[in-house]
């Protein structure tokens, strides 16, 4: 019933890779990693979110603003408003939705 999981631990610097860790009613949880230099390029989400930064260094773009973020910072953002992420180093982050 109980279990570790190293999904994150293990989750590669490969460009972009996504990776659901949790969904149920309630919430999702997605484990992204991001290689240095690599882009996630431009979407939405279908709800409101948190971004964790797990470790690295990214650049948020929305709404014509950029926001720099670093390990273990966190930004929240709404639905449905276009924005991208650029991996500055080997990233990982969470997004909680």
């Amino acid at each position: 019933m109980y279990e570790i999981k190293e999904e994150i631990k293990t989750q590669p610097y490969d460009k972009l890779q996504i990776q659901k860790l949790s969904k149920n009613d309630a919430v999702e949880v997605l484990s992204i990693s991001l290689e240095s230099g690599a882009i996630f390029p431009e979407h939405t989400s279908p709800t409101d979110a948190l971004l964790v930064v797990l470790e690295g260094d990214i650049d948020f773009h929305i709404d014509q603003n950029n926001f720099h973020l670093t390990e273990h910072e966190y930004f929240s953002f709404p639905r449905e408003t276009p924005h991208w992420v650029k991996a500055n180093e080997n990233s990982k982050f969470l997004i909680i939705r």
